[in-house]
């Protein structure tokens, strides 16, 4: 019997079962999701410390067993809210760039939209920042593979602007430079979080120290 993805390769119809597996898979994503909103939610009402797996599947209106389908633990559901979340706030820097705009322009987008995920969910931004280095290794590695990730977007996102700008354009933004916005900006807004300052207050400063950053690369 021929596989599927000779089949494929064929133009054969798909089998029933290779049909009601695609047919399944928006399912499974959704109810994914659905596990994630509802570790957000039971996060932004008492904290990860005080959230387990039956608050999860309270909320998200399931079972146990769908949730360990998805998720090893919770810590394992914790850390792919959090890549879920960052993900999420890349792809909304990324669709409020402009690179037609001054450089400096970008740079007031890009902060804004960085503070604006923030704002929008402090409590889950807080829990981010107070139990990932509690997590050990997974939670090190996995902060450390969104920060490289956010860095390489801005490096992305620079390059397409100097494109645009031509010669007024500051020089290439390099990967260090960008870890170190990042970075920079991480630790301030966990700073603001845990004062529970109003992270709209740091909009303007922090705006300014990446204009100088950038402004500044040979």
């Amino acid at each position: 019997m021929a596989s599927s993805a000779t089949a494929a390769r064929r133009g054969d119809p798909p089998t029933p079962r290779e049909e009601a597996a695609g047919a399944e898979a928006p399912r499974v994503e959704a109810r994914r999701e659905r596990l994630l909103a509802a570790m957000a939610t039971s996060i932004e009402e008492k904290g990860f410390r005080e959230t387990a797996v039956a608050d999860v599947v309270r909320i998200a209106r399931t079972s146990r067993r769908t949730f360990y389908e998805h998720f090893s633990d919770r810590e394992h559901c914790f850390l792919a809210l959090f890549e879920a979340t960052t993900e999420e706030m890349m792809a909304g820097i990324a669709r409020a760039f402009r690179p037609e705009a001054p450089w400096e322009e970008q740079v007031d987008v890009t902060v804004q939209s960085y503070f604006d995920s923030v704002a929008a969910r402090p409590a889950l931004f807080r829990s981010f920042t107070r139990e990932l280095p509690a997590l050990g290794k997974s939670g090190a590695e996995r902060q450390r593979a969104i920060t490289e990730g956010f860095a390489d977007t801005l490096v992305a996102l620079a390059e397409a602007g100097s494109r645009k700008q031509g010669p007024d354009a500051p020089g290439p933004l390099s990967r260090d430079a960008a870890i170190i916005i990042v970075g920079g900006l991480r630790e301030l807004t966990v700073s603001a979080l845990e004062q529970r300052r109003d992270v709209d207050e740091l909009r303007a400063s922090a705006s300014q120290i990446v204009k100088a950053i950038i402004a500044g690369v040979p």
